[in-house]
Parts: C-alpha cells; sequence; structure tokens
C-alpha cells in the first residue's frame, strides 16, 4: 500500500478478561495500517471492564462505547456496533472478537488484497489454536457458489474487512430495520449475504492471517467432525436453520430469489433446491448435505415457523 490505511476495528466483549489483553495487543500490533478500536462489552460478570479502562487511559485509539446494555449474544452485540460506531474518516471497517491472536500483518494484507484486486470486502481461512497447542487450519476459502450466501458465512467474522462505502450500507440497512433485529442470528453471516446479494465483490483468502482460539464457548468454530456435521444437519432438517435463512432473507429483502421462493413452495419447492443443490454451499461435503436435505424435506415437508 502506498498511504497508511486507517481501520476501525468494532470488538464485541463479553465475559473476556482473561483473554482480551492478548487480543488487544495483537491489533495494537498490525502494521502498516491506523487503527481505532471501539469496543462494546455486554454486560459481565467478571473484570472485563478493569481490563478495558486500563487500555483505554492507555491509548487514545482505543474506546469504550458500552458497558450497561445486555444483548445476550455476540451477533447482537455487534450488531449495537455496527449502528452505533460513526466510521468517517476511516477506510476499512473490520470486526474483532475478544480472544482471538491477530499476526501483525492480518490488517495490511487485506487492505491490499482489497485496494489492488478491486474486491469491497475480504474474509479468509483461519488457524485454530487450543490451550494445550492443537493447531488446525480452517478452510473457508472454496469457490464461491451462486447461492451460498443464502445459507452460510465466508469465515469467522474476525476475519472481515470492509470498504467503509459497503460498510455504511450495511449500516444504514441496520438501522434502517433495527426494530426487526431478531430476526437476525449471526453478524457475518449477514454481512455477507446482504454484500453478495448486492452485487459487491467479496474475496476469501486461502491464507490465515490470525490465530482462532478455541475452547467451550466457541468450539462449533473449529469442529468439522462427522458428529458435528450430522448435528448440524439434524437442526437443519428439524426446519431451525432453514427459518434463521428465511428470517434472514426477509430481513435483507431477498424473497424474489428463486431459492428463497423454493424454500416457501412445499415439496415441489424443496425438489426444485435438490435438483440445483450445488448452487447453496461452497465445499464439496456440503453441497452433497445440501442434496440430502432438500431430498428430505421433499418428502416430510416443512412449515416455517411464525416471527
Amino acid at each position: 500500500m502506498s498511504s497508511i490505511s486507517k481501520v476501525a476495528v468494532l470488538l464485541a466483549a463479553y465475559n473476556g478478561e482473561n483473554y482480551l489483553s492478548e487480543q488487544l495487543d495483537s491489533i495494537l500490533s498490525q502494521k502498516q495500517v491506523e487503527v481505532e478500536v471501539f469496543i462494546s462489552l455486554d454486560q459481565s460478570s467478571d473484570g472485563s471492564i478493569d481490563v478495558i479502562n486500563e487500555y483505554v487511559k492507555k491509548h487514545k485509539n482505543i474506546k469504550l462505547i458500552n458497558f450497561e446494555l445486555e444483548f445476550g449474544s455476540a451477533g447482537k452485540n455487534f450488531f449495537h456496533l455496527i449502528k452505533s460506531v460513526d466510521v468517517s474518516g476511516f477506510d476499512f471497517v473490520a470486526f474483532a472478537d475478544q480472544d482471538d491472536i491477530w499476526l501483525p500483518e492480518k490488517l495490511s494484507r487485506a487492505a491490499s488484497t482489497l485496494i489492488e484486486k478491486g474486491y469491497d470486502a475480504y474474509s479468509s481461512n483461519v488457524l485454530a489454536f487450543w490451550e494445550d497447542g492443537k493447531k488446525k487450519l480452517i478452510h473457508k476459502s472454496s469457490a464461491q457458489a451462486e447461492f451460498d450466501y443464502l445459507f452460510e458465512s465466508p469465515g469467522p467474522g474476525c476475519t472481515f474487512l470492509f470498504k467503509v462505502a459497503l460498510f455504511k450500507e450495511i449500516q444504514l440497512h441496520i438501522i434502517n430495520r433495527y426494530d426487526d433485529i431478531d430476526l437476525l442470528w449471526l453478524h457475518d453471516w449477514f454481512c455477507y449475504s446482504f454484500a453478495r446479494f448486492n452485487g459487491y465483490a467479496w474475496k476469501i483468502d486461502s491464507k490465515p492471517t490470525m490465530l482462532y482460539r478455541q475452547h467451550t464457548n466457541n468450539e462449533v468454530g473449529a469442529n468439522a467432525s462427522f458428529t458435528a456435521l450430522f448435528s448440524r444437519f439434524k437442526t437443519v432438517a428439524s426446519g431451525d436453520g432453514l427459518n434463521l435463512v428465511l428470517n434472514q432473507a426477509q430481513f435483507i429483502g431477498q424473497d424474489s430469489l428463486k431459492p428463497v421462493g423454493n424454500l416457501h413452495s412445499g415439496r415441489i419447492g424443496f425438489l426444485k433446491l435438490a435438483s440445483t443443490f450445488y448452487k447453496y454451499r461452497r465445499k464439496p461435503i456440503d453441497k452433497v448435505f445440501c442434496l440430502i436435505l432438500f431430498l428430505l424435506l421433499a418428502v416430510k415437508g416443512f412449515k416455517r415457523k411464525a416471527y
């Protein structure tokens, strides 16, 4: 990059006193970018507020924007951040969890990719790690499918970087529809779906530039075992997963899309989805799961839960 880019980092925290220092230090150590961190602390019962206040005192580029509101989930906390932070004057916006470790080139690599390749947003593979020293690459960079954004995220939100123009469009949509925010589940999936649906170009990088901490609160993030996959399959087959898909589609305004229409069209609709199963997920194994799921629902049927 020929000049230093300014990045607004939105960090959602909750009971994170054991991890916040390491996370914040890794953000402050980013190379070739200028960062400003905005923290929203979901109402916590540990010493997170003390850790954050110490960083706020020492660093002018760290700001605490909330510590009293109770959100109940990281997703809701991030939606509050998206709605609340003024990103005027920044070139890019990033999301951060409270417990990961960013490698020094994380933001500069993402920013260079967006500037040089003309993409509007960026995400990447991550290297998951456990306290016992185990590490595992979490692969998210399979080729994008036509409608994958209706059913999955392009990786953890903590890998995301947005050009500010796209972020402002996301922000405006959230502000205008905030009364319906309970329709949404995950902030990262929503942002990807909104961007792709509205024609923005998204890069999923194969190179991991952060360590993605695994513990009891986020074990699902790196769990790709058959048992975990089967558990997720059961969740979707029960209808809960498809309700999330339809709720998000309603929030974004995607009801005119053929796959969304087919989800509303009973058994015939699921047969149509099965005939185009390869359009809805990126990984080959997930495409096969889609085929099996749609065929199953064509037999058993599906009734959407009222919002």
